[in-house]
Order: structure tokens, then sequence, then C-alpha cells
């Protein structure tokens, strides 16, 4: 349901009143209690994207996207490397254990 904004054309009052699309417009104001309230034509909730997706894939420029690009590559190439070098030290110290049994 949306907020709407009112003002009283009477005593110039103005407040939000959270309604019904379905329903019909307030004519009460709530101050001076006359029949002049009216509702104001607002420009609505400002759109928000949250979380990775729309944004980030369809509205990025094709340089932003080329430098993503390269950089998830070289951080590829840096973890394969660590686990090469991790694999290596493992292997070291299993053949010294098995030496010294």
């Amino acid at each position: 349901m949306p907020t709407y904004d009112y003002i009283c054309a009477n005593c110039d009052a103005a407040w939000e009143l959270f309604q019904s699309i379905k329903a019909s417009p307030v004519r009460k104001c709530p101050e001076c209690g006359k029949l002049k309230a009216k509702r104001q034509i607002g420009t609505g909730s400002g759109v928000i994207f949250k979380g990775s997706g729309f944004y980030e894939t369809d509205y990025r420029s094709a340089s932003y996207k080329k430098g993503v690009d390269a950089a998830q590559k070289a951080e590829k190439a840096a973890s394969s490397e660590n686990k090469k070098s991790d694999t290596k030290g493992e292997s070291k110290s299993t053949s010294t254990k098995k030496k010294n049994d």
C-alpha cells in the first residue's frame, strides 16, 4: 500500500497517509476539520537495486568488465600457485615423518 501526501487548502496543513490504492482520497483535514484536503501528486519512491545481479551485470562499461575479468584471472592464478606450494609442503612433511619413524 502506498503513502500519499495531502495538503489542506484552508489551513495549509500537510500530512502523509498510508492507504490502499483503491481507497478514495481523504477530504477532511485532521487539523481544521474542513473538507478542503487534497491529495498531492508525488514522484513516488525511488527504485533501489540491492545485491549483485541486475546493476552489476547489465549496466557496467566494457572497460570495467575487462578489468574485473583480468582481476579474477590473476586471483585464480595466485590461488592455484598457493595450492601447488601447499601440496608440495605437505608431501615433504609426510616424507620426513616416514624417515624419522
